[in-house]
């Protein structure tokens, strides 16, 4: 699959560079509900949250709180028949999963460079090749948060290099198993739906 082969007329080759900053997001499409105030609340710099005030079909207006992520990559990559996964403790959840490697899309990048990028950081494989699989908005209920998925083969082994805050273990679990490990709980909807996609094209 080459990397503009997405299954959304919308989407944008991924080889054109995103014009976020790696915390925002592209301009959001014109409303079809009319916004008469949108007003941000919170701001870190890990994420947004604010509300729009909008005018419902019915005349009626109604605040629509969000919370605005970075965009995200999550990578299957595949070597010897093997998937690579990363074990990891979640604060958020306090728990430990197995998961696929993941990370932040940076200022310029396209989903296919930042998913090289972090499957090298975090596993210590170099990836000779890598296609988008899926560009999604995660919880449209209250996210505007955009993830790609993408899938790297032709592994070969590199220098692994994490951030301050990553305390991960690479591990490799064989295709045959790999969904039914990633289903085991604790699991996330990233790994799943990563390997969903990919079994779906015929990958896995």
């Amino acid at each position: 699959m080459s990397d503009d082969a997405t299954p959304a007329d919308d989407r944008r080759p991924d080889d054109v560079s995103r014009p976020n900053d790696g915390r925002r997001h592209e301009p959001l499409e014109e409303p079809e509900w009319p916004v008469i105030e949108s007003a941000v609340e919170y701001e870190t710099g890990w994420f947004v949250g604010g509300y729009d005030l909008v005018e419902q079909p019915d005349g009626g207006r109604k605040k629509y709180y969000w919370a605005e992520l970075a965009t995200a990559v999550v990578v299957v990559a595949v070597t010897d028949g093997r998937v690579l996964f990363v074990e990891q403790y979640r604060p958020t959840i306090r728990e430990t999963q197995l998961e696929l490697p993941a990370g932040i899309v940076e200022a310029g990048e396209s989903f296919t460079a930042a998913g090289t990028r972090e499957l090298r950081e975090e596993t210590g494989f170099e990836a000779s090749s890598a296609s988008l699989l899926q560009d999604v908005w995660c919880s449209t209920g209250l996210l505007r948060h955009r993830r790609g998925y993408v899938f790297a083969e032709g592994l070969e082994p590199a220098e692994r290099s994490l951030d301050a805050n990553e305390f991960l273990t690479p591990r490799a679990v064989s295709v045959e198993e790999a969904l039914a490990v990633a289903r085991a709980e604790p699991t996330n909807d990233a790994t799943v739906e990563g390997l969903l996609l990919a079994r779906d094209e015929g990958l896995l």
